[in-house]
C-alpha cells in the first residue's frame, strides 16, 4: 500500500501550468448547457424513426441514466458552490445560480420531451408488435389472478415496509432507489402514517402476464396489494418516488498522507447518506402525500445543505426509473433490434502460426474497436504475455476494467507463475470506485504489485508495457488505447489502440510507470505526449504551428476529434488560429464550449457531434503541417481535467503506412449525413440530412470496414477555405415531429 503520496503528486505535477482565462465570455458556450445538448440528441435518437424500435427503446433509457448522473454530480456540483458562496465561474462567465435556473428550465423541456417520446411514440409503436406495458387496472380478470399469483410467491416475500415514526429517524433512502410511498391510517386511533416500500433491483421491474411480451409495472403490483402489508390499516394514498443524492468524491476531502484506498472506501460509503438534490414523483401524485415526503426529507437532509423545497420535485409521467427500459431493449426480437455483428481479426494477427510478438515486431499494428476485435488483440497480447516463459515483466494500468475478464485472469496468471506484474489501478475512477478496489485487493491476493492514483490526480491513460527477453536482448511490446480495458465497452465504444515494439514508446512507457509508482523525476518524454507533464503546451504548439504555416501561406489544416471540448486556453489558440486562415474541423461527441462560425473569430471553424448505434469514444488529432502530417490518438479530450487534474497518454502514429486508415476514418466522419449534428454559434445543433445524395452513415460504413470506405483523399489544408460541410451533405431542419438540442 502506497502511503505518503504528497512527494510523488508534487513531483508529476512539477509541469503543470496554470489555464489563462480568456477575456471575453460571450465566445464560450456553457459547459452545463452544452452537455444537456448532447443528451437531447440521444434523446432524438429515441423518436427518429430511421432506428429500429427497441434501439429507440435503448436511447430513451440512456437519455434517462445520463440525466441520472447529470445530477448527481454536476447540479449537486454547482449547489455546493453555492451554498459555499463559492464564486467561480467558467469561460463563459455565467455564475452558478444562473447556471441552475437554466437547467432547470432546459430539463423541464427535456423531460417533457421524454414523456411524449415513451408515452405518444414508443409505447403505442411496441404495442403495434404486441409488446404491451399496462397499468394493473387494465388487466382481465384471468391475468390478475395470475399476477396476484406470482406476487405471492415472487414478491411478496421479498419486499419490506418501513413505517415512519414521530419518535425515531427517517428511514435512510438510497440513490436512485424506486420507492412506493403509503398513506396508512390507523383506525384505532385515527392517527396517519408514511410508510414506504423499496421496489428492489433484484425483481423484475416488468412483470410478465398473459400473453407473451406483456408486462405490468413491479410497483404497480405492489400498489395494488397493500393489503397485505399492512393488515388491519387503512390504505390511503400512496404513489412512487425517487431520490437522486449527490454522488461525487470530494478530492479536497483525503488526507495526502492517509492511505488513499481507506480514504475512498470511507468517502464511498459517507456518500450513500450525501444530501437529495432531486425528488422525482409519479405524474398525479397527491398533494398530502407528496407533502408528507417532503417533511420527512427535510429531516433527512444536512444541516448544511440547502433545504429542500418544491421546486426540487420533479413530476413525471405514471413511470419513473426509465433507465429500467433497457430490459425491454435487449429482448431478443431480432427485427426490431440492430442486426448483431462480429469483430474481425485484425489482417496482420489472422495468421495464428506467427506469434503476436512476431507480428509486432514486424511493424505497428492499429486497431479499430469494437470493429476490431477486442478478444482477438489486446486480451490476445496479454494472455500470451502472461504464458510466455520469455516475458519478464507485465505493466499496466486499468481506470475502469469489466468483471471476470481474460486481462485480469492474464495478470495473475502472470503473477503466479514468477512474472514482475505492476498494476496502477485507479480507485477514483468514478462510480467504479467499488469495484476498482476489489479488484486491487484480488490482484494484490494472487501476488501483483498494485499501486493507486494520487490524490487529486487521476490515472486516466490507458497503457500496458510487455518486457520479454529475446535472442538479441531484451525488448520491450506497448499497447497504447484511446479506451478502458473492459472487454464489455469495448464492443459498444469506438477506440484506437497501437501495439508496438518502438523502442522510444517503449521507454517513455517505461518512464511513465517509474514516475507514477515511484519517486523519479521526469521532465522529458521521446515521443509521447503525456498529461499533465506537457500535453497542454505540446498541443498548444501545434495549434500554434498551423497557425504560423497558413500566415505564411502554406499548408495548414487542424481536425479533432474527441468527447468533449472545454478547456478555454486550447479554445482561445483554435480561435487565434482559424483567423489566421487554418481550416478547422472538429468532431466533438457531447460537451463543446467553443463556438464556431463566428465572423472574424472562428468562420473557418466547423464543429460535429456524431450520435449513433456506438458511443464515440476515440480521441484523434491530425495536423497538416506543410503536407509532413502529424497524427496522435490517446486517453484526453480537451479539458482542464485532462490537462491538468489527470495523467493521460496521447501517442504519434508515426508508422505513415498507417495514417492513411486513420484519415479515411476522420474523412467518413465528416462527411457524414446520417447521424452527424452541426453546432450552430448560439450552441444549438442541427441534424444532417442526406436529401437526394447517398447515404453516409458513420457506423454502417465502419460495420462493413473498420476504417471507412470513402475513398476522397483528405483534404490536407490547402489553403482554400471549404464549405461548412462536405459538397454531398445538404443540412435540414429536423421535422418538427421530432425533437431537436434547438427545438
Amino acid at each position: 500500500m502506497v502511503k505518503n503520496l504528497t512527494a510523488r503528486r508534487h513531483i508529476f505535477q512539477s509541469g503543470y501550468r496554470k489555464e489563462k482565462m480568456p477575456p471575453d465570455p460571450s465566445l464560450y458556450i456553457n459547459r452545463e448547457l452544452s452537455w444537456l445538448e448532447f443528451n437531447a440528441r440521444v434523446l432524438h435518437e429515441a423518436f427518429d424513426p430511421r432506428n429500429r424500435l427497441l434501439e429507440r427503446v435503448k436511447f430513451l433509457s440512456i437519455f434517462s441514466t445520463n440525466l441520472d448522473e447529470f445530477y448527481m454530480v454536476r447540479v449537486a456540483g454547482l449547489r455546493r458552490q453555492v451554498i459555499a458562496g463559492i464564486q467561480h465561474t467558467g469561460a463563459d462567465g455565467i455564475p452558478q445560480p444562473q447556471q441552475l435556473d437554466a437547467i432547470d428550465a432546459r430539463v423541464a423541456e427535456l423531460m417533457e420531451l421524454q414523456r411524449k417520446c415513451l408515452y405518444d411514440v414508443l409505447l403505442p409503436e411496441l404495442e403495434q408488435h404486441d409488446i404491451k406495458i399496462v397499468g394493473m387496472s387494465e388487466l382481465s380478470r384471468a391475468d390478475c389472478e395470475r399476477v396476484d399469483q406470482f406476487f405471492q410467491s415472487q414478491i411478496f416475500p421479498v419486499l419490506t415496509p418501513i413505517a415512519v415514526e414521530p419518535a425515531t429517524p427517517f428511514p435512510y433512502i438510497p440513490n436512485l432507489a424506486l420507492l412506493l410511498a403509503v398513506q396508512i391510517k390507523d383506525p384505532t386511533t385515527d392517527a396517519s402514517r408514511l410508510a414506504r416500500i423499496r421496489i428492489p433491483k433484484s425483481l423484475p421491474r416488468w412483470v410478465p402476464f398473459g400473453p407473451e411480451k406483456h408486462f405490468v409495472p413491479l410497483e404497480q403490483v405492489v400498489g395494488a396489494n397493500l393489503k397485505a402489508f399492512f393488515p388491519g390499516m387503512e390504505i390511503g394514498a400512496f404513489g412512487t418516488f425517487r431520490v437522486t443524492r449527490y454522488s461525487d468524491l470530494d478530492p479536497a476531502a483525503f488526507d495526502e498522507d492517509d492511505d488513499l484506498l481507506t480514504a475512498i472506501e470511507e468517502q464511498v460509503f459517507k456518500r450513500r447518506f450525501a444530501e437529495v438534490v432531486r425528488v422525482e414523483v409519479e405524474k398525479g401524485i397527491s398533494r398530502e402525500l407528496r407533502d408528507m415526503i417532503l417533511r420527512e426529507l427535510l429531516d433527512d437532509q444536512p444541516p448544511e445543505m440547502p433545504m429542500l423545497s418544491e421546486s426540487d420535485f420533479v413530476e413525471t409521467g405514471p413511470l419513473l426509473d426509465l433507465g429500467d427500459l433497457m430490459w425491454l431493449a435487449t429482448m431478443n426480437i431480432a427485427e426490431l433490434r440492430d442486426p448483431p455483428f462480429i469483430p474481425v481479426t485484425p489482417p496482420e494477427l489472422r495468421d495464428s502460426s506467427r506469434s503476436i510478438f512476431d507480428a509486432i515486431r514486424d511493424g505497428d499494428i492499429l486497431v479499430h474497436h469494437p470493429f476490431d476485435s477486442f478478444s482477438a488483440s489486446i486480451e490476445h497480447f496479454l494472455t500470451l504475455a502472461a504464458r510466455d516463459p520469455n516475458v519478464l515483466a507485465i505493466k499496466m494500468t486499468l481506470y475502469r476494467t469489466s468483471g471476470d475478464t481474460e486481462i485480469v485472469r492474464a495478470l495473475t496468471e502472470a503473477a503466479q507463475s514468477g512474472k514482475q506484474v505492476a498494476v496502477l489501478i485507479e480507485l477514483q475512477a468514478r462510480f467504479d470506485e467499488v469495484n476498482n478496489i476489489a479488484w486491487a485487493r484480488a490482484l494484490e491476493g494472487f501476488g501483483v504489485n498494485v499501486a493507486y492514483g494520487l490524490p487529486g490526480l487521476k490515472i486516466h491513460t490507458k497503457t500496458a508495457l510487455v518486457v520479454r527477453r529475446e535472442a538479441d536482448g531484451v525488448r520491450s511490446y506497448a499497447h497504447i488505447g484511446s479506451g478502458n480495458y473492459n472487454s464489455q465497452t469495448a464492443r459498444v465504444y469506438t477506440d484506437l489502440g497501437l501495439l508496438t515494439a518502438n523502442a522510444s514508446i517503449g521507454a517513455d512507457i517505461t518512464d511513465l510507470f517509474n514516475s507514477l509508482t515511484g519517486f523519479s523525476r521526469q521532465n522529458l518524454f521521446r515521443n509521447l505526449l503525456v498529461a499533465p507533464r506537457n500535453m497542454r503546451s505540446r498541443f498548444t504548439e501545434m495549434v500554434d504551428r498551423e497557425a504560423e504555416l497558413a500566415r505564411a501561406g502554406k499548408p495548414a489544416r487542424i481536425i479533432a476529434k474527441m468527447n468533449a471540448l472545454v478547456d478555454a486556453d486550447i479554445i482561445q489558440h483554435l480561435y487565434h488560429a482559424s483567423q489566421a486562415g487554418v481550416d478547422i474541423d472538429l468532431i466533438v461527441r457531447g460537451i463543446c464550449c467553443l463556438r464556431p462560425g463566428m465572423p472574424g473569430i472562428s468562420d473557418r471553424i466547423r464543429v460535429i457531434s456524431i450520435i449513433g448505434r456506438f458511443l464515440e469514444h476515440s480521441r484523434i488529432f491530425y495536423f497538416a503541417n506543410d503536407r509532413k502530417e502529424e497524427l496522435y490518438f490517446g486517453s484526453a479530450d480537451w479539458m482542464p481535467r485532462n490537462f491538468d487534474r489527470r495523467v493521460e497518454v496521447v501517442t504519434p502514429i508515426e508508422d505513415r503506412h498507417l495514417h492513411p486508415r486513420v484519415c479515411a476514418l476522420l474523412e467518413t466522419c465528416l462527411a457524414d449525413n446520417r447521424q452527424a449534428w452541426d453546432l450552430n454559434p448560439d450552441g444549438s445543433y442541427v441534424q444532417r440530412k442526406p436529401g437526394t445524395d447517398p447515404v453516409v452513415s458513420t457506423h454502417e460504413r465502419l460495420l462493413q470496414n473498420s476504417w471507412g470506405l470513402l475513398s476522397l483523399p483528405l483534404p490536407r489544408g490547402d489553403g482554400e477555405k471549404p464549405s461548412a460541410a462536405p459538397a454531398s451533405v445538404h443540412q435540414t431542419e429536423t421535422q418538427s415531429a421530432a425533437p431537436t438540442s434547438s427545438s
